[in-house]
């Protein structure tokens, strides 16, 4: 048997905002609207359904996004030129930077719900001698 992922439901205090946010991040598009769901297709076929929940709702989530090196470069460009606070490390630690982890690069931030975004270059334990995020 095979299984592949297929969709995973995200719960956002404003569903399309926070759609239109991580599409335009990572240089996606949004789909049309179902439902109570805003959809974003990554470009592995993966549909993340974004729904709006009351705030209370919200429980923090990290989702992390595994890009080119060509792409990790426009996808910092369009953080940065929002403004958007990132870190090179999941704790916050390292603000205003990015890692070189794994032979590739990597940038955490926060999408409008509250949920951590991690965007990198290079999966983990690619590179010989690597370091661990």
């Amino acid at each position: 048997m095979s299984a592949e992922f297929n969709h995973t439901i995200i719960h956002a205090r404003d569903n399309r905002a926070s759609a239109e946010f991580l599409a335009h991040i990572l240089g996606l598009r949004t789909g049309t609207e179902w439902g109570p769901f805003v959809p974003v297709e990554t470009g592995n076929g993966v549909t993340l359904d974004f729904a709006s929940v009351p705030p209370e709702s919200i429980v923090m989530q990290h989702y992390a996004f595994l890009v080119t090196e060509e792409e990790f470069d426009g996808v910092f460009e369009r953080i940065e030129a929002a403004g958007i606070e990132y870190w090179a490390d999941p704790h916050g630690k390292q603000p205003g930077e990015i890692n070189h982890n794994h032979g590739g690069r990597g940038v955490y931030f926060m999408d409008p719900a509250g949920h951590g975004m991690e965007v990198i270059s290079a999966p983990y334990g690619s590179h010989a001698g690597a370091a661990s995020s």
